[in-house]
């Protein structure tokens, strides 16, 4: 995966030091996007899902504890990496956020050279872990390295927007998605996708999962979901 295609969320209430960030990691090829507070930063986390997060300790409405450990205890984002950034280095800090599910901590003041190694480092950990992933509900398999996608061990063929949204569902089986959110989170916010494309999918997804199929629930009037109710 190029950087290219890497969002990187930085927190932090220091204005200096984001804009430090900012620059620096999106010379190295990372989209950047940025957030001056714990609040903001979650609603920014939500919108975009990065594929990193980087949390100053100390912020402002809500600190980076709290917002690591909000997201760490959600399914939809728990495999996603957080950096943390905090002036205090005491053992005792450190230990509390890695307890809580932080993936790696850097004290300030630090080098940005090393920040981004650490960066890559977490990109590369990361990276192996989804590469060697298999999704698996019931008669459905999913390797995410490969691609394939296989029925009660027949393999099925997909369109890489369906393989998309199934594996978004099996990712996070009895969660809600509106149709946006699905374009969002397959495609990205831009991809001129409409909702009405979605339900075609959907259809078709329906169609070639045969008696799973029926596990694709339409929630009216919000989108749909995988349920897992019945599945042996």
């Amino acid at each position: 995966m190029e950087n290219k295609n890497l969002k990187i969320l930085v927190v932090d209430d220091e204005e200096d030091l984001l804009d430090l960030l900012k620059y620096n990691l999106a010379k190295e090829g990372f989209q950047v996007f940025t957030a001056k507070d714990g609040e903001e930063g979650l609603k920014l986390f939500k919108e975009i899902e990065p594929n990193l997060a980087i949390l100053d300790v100390v912020m402002p409405k809500m600190s980076g504890i709290k917002l690591c450990q909000y997201l760490k205890s959600d399914e939809r984002y728990k495999s996603i990496p957080i950096m943390m950034l905090t002036a205090k280095s005491t053992e005792k800090n450190i230990v509390d956020g890695l307890n809580i599910g932080a993936d790696d901590y850097v004290t300030k003041p630090f080098s940005i050279k090393v920040l981004i190694a650490r960066v890559n480092a977490l990109f590369r950990r990361n990276r192996k872990i989804e590469d060697n992933e298999i999704l698996k509900i019931g008669g459905i398999k999913i390797n995410l390295n490969s691609r394939e996608v296989f029925l009660n061990d027949e393999k099925l063929e997909l369109t890489f927007s369906r393989f998309q949204i199934l594996a978004l569902f099996l990712r996070y089986p009895d969660t809600v998605f509106s149709r946006k959110e699905i374009i969002v989170k397959i495609k990205g916010e831009d991809y001129p996708v409409t909702e009405r494309a979605i339900d075609v999918h959907i259809v078709e997804l329906r169609r070639k999962l045969k008696a799973y199929g029926k596990q694709i629930k339409s929630i009216r009037s919000v989108g749909y979901k995988f349920d897992t109710e019945g599945i042996a």
